[in-house]
């Protein structure tokens, strides 16, 4: 954002400040490589657990993602309309839907994770591989300093 004043020397020193902006350049690069295959972050990201935890209840999916229930029948709206989840009654509690990526949602998610990938990598182009590998292990450390957790590999 090179209209934007600067922040002050002391401020833009700060790790918080940092990890905001980086956040906020890898918020702006992924939404818009996602705008490509035209899905919005918060679609993408209930696609992607859905095929993880298929089938889903629509309220276990809206707990997992910390989403509103009425932003969750919104978002599931969307996604049924556009062919990419199916919803059925749940066979083990009738009075829930099961919610299922559709084969053009498995489609659309391969598509979308391919262009979060190559938006990733735009985002730590400027690190070395060992620098990319060092920074998600230090990241990881920051969000829960108590979880011992293997990152995934960039």
């Amino acid at each position: 954002m090179p209209d934007a004043p600067a922040a002050p020397q002391t401020i833009r020193a700060l790790p918080s400040w940092l990890l905001g902006r980086a956040a906020a350049r890898g918020h702006r690069l992924v939404a818009a490589a996602l705008a490509r295959a035209d899905l919005r972050m918060t679609h993408h990201a209930v696609l992607a657990a859905v095929a993880e935890r298929a089938p889903v209840s629509q309220a276990d999916l809206g707990r997992s993602l910390g989403v509103d229930p009425k932003d969750m029948v919104v978002i599931l709206n969307d996604l049924q309309a556009d062919g990419l989840v199916t919803r059925r009654p749940d066979p083990r509690d009738r009075r829930k839907n099961a919610i299922e990526l559709s084969p053009e949602g498995r489609r659309r998610l391969d598509l979308t994770e391919r262009l979060g990938r190559e938006a990733n990598a735009e985002l730590v182009a400027p690190l070395t591989p060992a620098e990319r590998e060092q920074l998600v292990a230090l990241l990881t450390r920051i969000i829960d300093p108590d979880e011992p957790c293997r990152p995934a590999r960039v």
